[in-house]
């Protein structure tokens, strides 16, 4: 028992000396800003501990790998961009009151469901739901693999880029495709390919490595396509069920978003794209939960 803490102790080191120095160029960033502004610091000593005092009183009360895993996607850029989406049913961005319910509690550790057996292969379904994340047999992955996929394909089209879904040809050693390619350059003249992955925060194969899933994930996957990168660029558009993303897909959204603002002039162009992504991933976190379910056992909220 104190071995197993131990290691989620070593393991969880790396992962907060990384907040650690990101608060540090956050903080030194500010000192800049208040520099250029001529804005006088205060010069009680208790105003610069508080940030650190707090941070570590944080920090100190997490037990486990799970609670560190989950504060730190909480504090991930992009997790909670389904927040600030306006609930408009026409644009897709509208979730129903189960979806919010299933996407609140992930995020606050909340038990999900009564334990049940997995509809999809029989495994037992834990109060968490952890399984029903992570389990290939139920329907839900496949469509939410086609929905998020759609959305980014959209988004090249509203930029007046020409994309095409799952090209011939562009085949990977286990014989799988992209899920989709750029027909025009998109950096260093070669085209941008793509391929979604969705990862669920809290799976056995993250939650005790150093780094976040997202992370973790697109490298996997940008492995698989290392034969093609000599001639185009590959992008695994990796997020969490809990809303974070990898830092390539965030920087290739960002720069889609400013395409798309080139074209109708709507300098909110990008948050509305992360919205758009954002909003699918927590609906179909209810779907697959549902989906786990069998049908005469019903679910209730």
């Amino acid at each position: 028992m104190n071995s197993s803490r131990s290691d989620s102790a070593e393991v969880s080191q790396p992962k907060r000396h990384n907040m650690s120095s990101n608060r540090q160029n956050i903080f030194e960033t500010v000192i800049i800003v208040f520099q250029f502004l001529q804005i006088h610091f205060p010069l009680k000593q208790s105003f610069w501990d508080r940030p650190g005092v707090l941070d570590c009183a944080i920090e100190g009360s997490l037990a486990d790998c799970e609670q560190l895993a989950r504060f730190l996607t909480a504090a991930a850029s992009h997790s909670s961009d389904w927040l600030l989406a306006l609930p408009v049913t026409s644009c897709g961005l509208r979730l129903d009151d189960e979806s919010v319910r299933v996407a609140v509690s992930m995020h606050l550790g909340i038990n999900l469901c009564e334990p049940h057996v997995c509809r999809g292969c029989g495994s037992q379904v834990d109060a968490r739901g952890l399984h029903c994340f992570t389990c290939k047999h139920v329907p839900g992955h496949t469509a939410r693999h086609q929905s998020l996929s759609d959305v980014v394909s959209r988004a090249f089209a509203s930029a007046g880029i020409t994309a095409m879904r799952e090209p011939s040809g562009l085949v990977r050693g286990d014989g799988k495709r992209p899920d989709g390619l750029t027909l025009v350059p998109w950096q260093s003249d070669k085209p941008l390919m793509w391929d979604v992955t969705v990862v669920h925060t809290l799976a056995d194969s993250y939650v005790h490595s150093v780094g976040t899933a997202a992370e973790l994930a697109a490298s996997k996957k940008s492995a698989k396509y290392a034969d093609l990168l000599q001639s185009y660029l590959f992008r695994p558009t990796a997020m969490e069920t809990s809303g974070s993303m990898d830092s390539s897909t965030a920087t290739v959204f960002t720069d889609l978003g400013r395409k798309i603002f080139s074209v109708f002039g709507e300098i909110r162009e990008a948050s509305f794209l992360f919205q758009r992504i954002s909003v699918p991933v927590q609906r179909f976190n209810s779907v697959l939960l549902c989906d786990s379910c069998a049908p005469s056992e019903g679910f209730e909220n």
